[in-house]
């Protein structure tokens, strides 16, 4: 029999670097949001991908950003955190952002952070530039820090996706496979469902509230006919805020409900009945319980 492989590997960059949407395509599934704003990855997502005899399990970190609020510091915590738990780090970059000031600080963090870790470069989004500006934008990342290995990829489009994908199976420890062979993640349901409708929210309001709300599943009952019954909660900091996510008459969180219960039926593959209330919470952003679902570490953002 061939030999086994498994281990963790950690995408990490700036927010919107395409992190969830590379994720999604290895793993062959939706198991992390993906919208157009910027740090929408909130907890380390780990998602699960079989790549020959080897089990590639992708930690989905939050995008690395200079921090402000508790939140920020805590989502910043848990990048970081996933880069040095994991085998293999790839930072991704944006071809045609080339090294902001944002890209300077992970590289400057991953000597401490990745200590002892093969580190990966993997640069996004290459249908946006010429190919000579690609040639010179890799020669100044490698010379900023000693990747193992450049690709060029379109994480949307999925040109250089297989290569990155096999380099990465050939590259974990040998060892016994770590999750069932059917397993694509390893959030429970509940924080999936959760992810699932908060992205349908971020998508549906275009303010700065997005950053401002989370969402909990509060209860999951299992009925006799097979279906689910999911009851929801959507926590907002004010109480204008509760008006816009219900919008007039109801309507913005009814749609949400529609988007989200129709995905989630799709992922489960059984019927859904999707139930959501939303609740003002002023203080939330400082409630322990609040990061504990959200898969964050309360004290890191300290």
């Amino acid at each position: 029999m061939a030999e086994t492989r498994a281990g963790f590997v950690a995408l990490i960059g700036e927010p919107n670097a395409g992190k969830s949407t590379l994720l999604n395509r290895m793993v062959g599934a939706k198991v992390s949001i993906v919208t157009h704003k910027v740090q929408t990855t909130r907890a380390r997502i780990r998602g699960v991908a079989i790549e020959g005899d080897a089990q590639i399990v992708f930690v989905d970190t939050p995008g690395i950003f200079r921090p402000r609020r508790r939140l920020d510091r805590s989502m910043v915590a848990a990048a970081w955190g996933g880069a040095a738990d994991a085998d293999i780090v790839v930072l991704m970059v944006e071809a045609h952002r080339g090294i902001t000031e944002g890209v300077a600080g992970i590289l400057d963090g991953l000597a401490e952070h990745a200590r002892g870790r093969k580190v990966a470069l993997a640069i996004n989004k290459i249908d946006r530039v010429e190919r000579s500006k690609l040639l010179a934008l890799t020669e100044q990342l490698n010379a900023r820090f000693e990747f193992v290995q450049t690709f060029m990829i379109s994480a949307e489009k999925g040109h250089g996706v297989d290569d990155l994908r096999a380099w990465l199976g050939s590259e974990l420890p040998a060892g016994q496979w770590l999750y069932p062979e059917d397993q694509i993640a390893d959030l429970p349901m509940r924080m999936i469902a959760a992810e699932i409708t908060r992205e349908k929210l971020t998508l549906r309001l275009h303010q700065e509230l997005p950053y401002q709300l989370t969402v909990e599943t509060e209860n999951w009952e299992e009925r006799k006919d097979g279906s689910a019954r999911i009851d929801q909660v959507i926590y907002v900091a004010r109480d204008g805020h509760k008006g816009i996510v219900l919008g007039r008459k109801g309507e913005t969180t009814k749609a949400v409900g529609q988007a989200a219960r129709a995905e989630l039926e799709e992922f489960l593959g059984r019927k859904v009945h999707l139930f959501l209330q939303v609740r003002v919470r002023p203080n939330w952003l400082e409630e322990a319980e609040r990061y504990s679902e959200m898969g964050l570490d309360f004290g890191d953002g300290d």
